[in-house]
């Protein structure tokens, strides 16, 4: 008999998390476990008021979905989803844990990784960026020098945005990817890319409100680097409108209602030419070997949630100075401590 179950933990960050919007000391999650008495797999959404996932919600969503899905079907995940989606309704973080998990178990059931159903699991994989979250200039610099990595992303939206880069780049000569979320105009936006060219950026994610469409066409006609859409893509929904006002997408299985979906915004993407991302929320090594499973597919990877954890509930994949190593083991290869 296969059964869904849940439980929410409390994740401590190794530093304060802090964005444009908001600081996190410790981070609500909830696993997802798919189980048959043989077989168990594992799934994970965060609680993120910015995107209305609290304890609650989740909770609601999740024994709902607990007491009228038959998960004994033997269904592939694909057809599993369209079963779901109707239950989750607008909670696509609940709907992405329970997608995770039941990848997870069928995988396993199929005695396959997870990314074997959609790619070479000898594909390569873009290394995952670390990332570099808004506070004290010399504290965001002390950072860096306790973690050194190939790619950093910098958390901006703040009055010193330039000289926190500046200040950043004279300890590392790592690759800079930096994160506005949504802090920016459109004018500012151009006048820093041509600054921020000059200190090896790579590409500016997510400047301006999701719903600043006439700032975004302005800023992909003048921006010198690449813009890539986080808060603008949320959905499949969103796709193709970000692929006409932004070089790339990022991708994340909590937004989107997990797994599934983001294959099929990735197809969409490809056919559009734009560059693809995926990303990650604070989330322990449940969700992170769920999320790169998805890796080959992708051209830039952001999946330092749980290498951001004072402490964490899971084993998994790991990463070597950015490089995906994956566990040893069937599914997502997570298992809970």
């Amino acid at each position: 008999m296969v059964q869904l179950s849940f439980r929410f933990y409390e994740l401590p960050l190794r530093h304060p998390f802090t964005i444009s919007r908001y600081t996190v000391t410790i981070q609500k999650t909830v696993v997802v476990t798919i189980a048959d008495g043989d077989c168990l797999g594992y799934g994970e959404a965060t609680v993120n008021p910015y995107y209305h996932s609290t304890v609650e919600r989740l909770t609601q969503t999740l024994s709902k979905i607990q007491s009228a899905i038959d998960f004994n079907s033997g269904l592939h995940p694909k057809q599993m989803w369209e079963q779901l989606k109707p239950l989750a309704g607008e909670d696509y973080f609940a709907l992405c844990a329970v997608d995770m998990a039941y990848w997870d178990f069928y995988a396993k059931k199929c005695g396959l990784t997870v990314r074997h159903f959609f790619s070479d699991e000898n594909a390569p994989t873009p290394l995952t960026s670390y990332t570099i979250a808004i506070d004290a200039i010399e504290v965001m610099q002390q950072k860096i020098l306790e973690m050194p990595w190939p790619i950093y992303k910098i958390k901006l939206g703040t009055e010193q945005d330039i000289e926190i880069v500046e200040k950043l780049r004279s300890v590392t000569d790592a690759v800079f990817r930096v994160d506005a979320n949504a802090a920016w105009t459109a004018d500012q936006t151009i006048a820093y890319s041509k600054i921020l060219e000059n200190f090896n950026v790579e590409f500016i994610e997510q400047p301006l409100k999701a719903d600043d469409i006439e700032g975004m066409k302005k800023v992909k006609q003048h921006c010198v680097l690449p813009v890539i859409a986080d808060e603008s893509c949320q959905r499949e929904a969103d796709v193709n409108l970000c692929c006409e006002l932004f070089d790339g997408i990022n991708i994340k299985l909590m937004k989107c209602g997990g797994i599934t979906p983001a294959l099929r915004m990735i197809e969409t993407a490809r056919k559009r030419g734009v560059s693809i991302m995926a990303g990650c929320m604070t989330e322990s090594t449940v969700g992170i070997s769920g999320l790169v499973q998805i890796a080959p597919l992708l051209d830039y990877l952001d999946a330092d949630g749980a290498l951001l954890l004072a402490s964490d509930i899971a084993d998994g994949v790991t990463f070597n100075f950015g490089q995906i190593q994956y566990a040893d083991r069937l599914g997502t290869g997570a298992i809970l401590r």
